[in-house]
């Protein structure tokens, strides 16, 4: 039976990449403002620097590899010795701009009625910095208490902690293969893959279910069997 559903952050419930866009903004009008060294460079070149050190990088927290991209870029322009402060801008703005999606506040009620509600990310979206105060009976983030990110096994037993239920009890949702279908079926949670851009499935694994909107989970989960079938599949490659 299931009794427990348990949501990532980013991309699942929380629409990131505008409030993201929008914290580099403020980031590249405050270089230009700061120096002329400043005027050539380009939002495109500050969001190419997350890739430059995510890599490397991405076991760390958050906060340490937004650092280090921001450090990347101030480079560019003769300011990293102002990391500290633009920092602080980058993430007052993305925090403010930070809403959840239009379906996630509809599918939590519906789904509070009968499930426990947990929150469990990566990230550092924090639920009651992003419009999601109060939503949830639990919360688990990476790096806490050395908590490491996902998709380590470590991190679903936390999950498992937290929910006070057993893995076959709890659901989780979100938008990663590998992180949100992948990893809790390895470790004995079930799986919903929520595939908002239409992308193919990969091979591999099976989720106990896919949807393209929170506004179907309630109904989805409903309808699980309950014996979980997101066992792995056989695949063709070799």
């Amino acid at each position: 039976m299931l009794t427990a559903v348990v949501f990532d952050a980013d991309e699942t419930l929380l629409d990131l990449r505008p409030a993201v866009t929008g914290g580099l903004v403020a980031v590249v009008d405050e270089m230009r403002r700061r120096t002329p060294d400043a005027a050539e460079v380009t939002l495109a070149e500050l969001e190419s620097d997350w890739g430059a050190v995510f890599d490397e990088l991405r076991a760390a927290p958050v906060v340490e590899i937004r650092r280090a991209a921001l450090a990347r870029s101030l480079t560019r322009a003769g300011l990293v010795d102002h990391l500290d402060e633009i920092a602080a801008l980058f993430f007052a703005r993305r925090f403010a701009l930070t809403q959840p999606f239009p379906d996630a506040a509809p599918a939590l009620d519906a789904l509070r009625a009968r499930y426990t509600l947990g929150f469990a990310t990566n990230g550092n979206s924090r639920a009651e910095r992003c419009g999601l105060a109060g939503e949830f009976a639990f919360e688990v983030y990476a790096h806490e208490n050395g908590l490491p990110k996902k998709p380590a096994p470590e991190f679903f037993a936390a999950v498992v902690a937290a929910a006070g239920v057993p893995a076959g009890e709890i659901v989780y949702v979100g938008d990663s293969w590998e992180h949100d279908v992948v990893a809790p079926r390895r470790v004995g949670l079930r799986s919903v893959w929520l595939n908002r851009a239409g992308l193919p499935r990969p091979l591999g694994f099976v989720p106990d279910a896919e949807v393209s909107t929170l506004s179907d989970l309630p109904s989805v989960l409903s309808n699980l069997p309950s014996v979980s079938s997101g066992v792995p599949a056989v695949s063709s490659e070799r």
